[in-house]
């Protein structure tokens, strides 16, 4: 659909869903190199983080669409994993992805699955109660990281992601000092731990407080490779992909989207 419209020369397209339907627009809006299509977002999924990097709040659609009437534009970064990967639903299409919010690795990723299974819960709490009950489960993983300036680390982690913005998992400022115009990416490691140092560590991340902890480190850099013992899963704005390859390279692309967003 999102193709369609590029094709069809409108110039404003609303996505209306959480990360992963903005995500899959604004990859077609970036790939198809149109700079003067916008992307305006209308949160109603499950985390809507990238839209808490403009202060909108997901239960308040009528202040919203002031915004989307408004018609106020401004240009974001936007992430780009160049090893192609393939979504679970069609396996068989390896592609290049751009991504809004984060890539996730390990932890995120069996929070995904168990969130997947629930039946009685949605939004914010889903993820929560989700990721309670994959801190006593998740045996975490391993990874090297390289980031384009030479930084290097090879450890085992219980979760690993590399952002855009600053929230994820429905509110998390999991890179607290991220902005979605910074021009870099920010990957946070955090080492595995016993279940309830990682129970501390949850909680202090609700408030974006796991910054202090010595098990969490934040590297900002404008690209970063990352290696696993196999091709990895992984998540692209809540959305599983499985990785063509053990080596993924990911880098930014500064000012790469028109975005709908509140005047300053």
């Amino acid at each position: 659909m999102a193709d369609r419209a590029i094709a069809e020369g409108y110039d404003v397209i609303v996505a209306v869903g959480g990360d992963g339907t903005w995500s899959n627009v604004a990859d077609r809006i970036v790939a198809s190199g149109r700079r003067e299509i916008a992307l305006a977002i209308l949160p109603s999924g499950t985390g809507n983080d990238f839209g808490r990097n403009f202060g909108f709040d997901p239960k308040s659609p009528e202040e919203v669409v002031g915004v989307l009437a408004d018609g106020h534009t401004q240009f974001v970064d936007v992430g780009f994993v160049e090893t192609p990967s393939a979504s679970e639903h069609t396996p068989e299409r390896m592609e290049t992805r751009h991504f809004l919010n984060l890539i996730g690795f390990g932890f995120d990723i069996a929070v995904i699955d168990a969130a997947a299974s629930a039946r009685f819960l949605r939004g914010e709490l889903l993820y929560k109660v989700t990721a309670l009950q994959q801190l006593f489960r998740f045996p975490g993983i391993g990874v090297d990281l390289a980031s384009g300036m030479g930084e290097k680390r090879r450890s085992h982690q219980l979760m690993l992601t590399v952002s855009n913005g600053r929230y994820f998992g429905g509110g998390f400022p999991i890179a607290p000092a991220a902005t979605v115009e910074d021009g870099q990416l920010h990957a946070c490691m955090i080492a595995d731990a016993s279940p309830l140092t990682r129970l501390k560590l949850f909680n202090l991340a609700e408030r974006g407080r796991h910054v202090s902890s010595d098990r969490v480190e934040i590297i900002n850099d404008s690209s970063f490779r990352l290696t696993f013992a196999e091709p990895p899963r992984f998540e692209v704005d809540g959305d599983v992909r499985r990785s063509s390859d053990a080596t993924i390279d990911v880098r930014v692309l500064p000012e790469a989207l028109r975005v709908v967003a509140p005047r300053p």
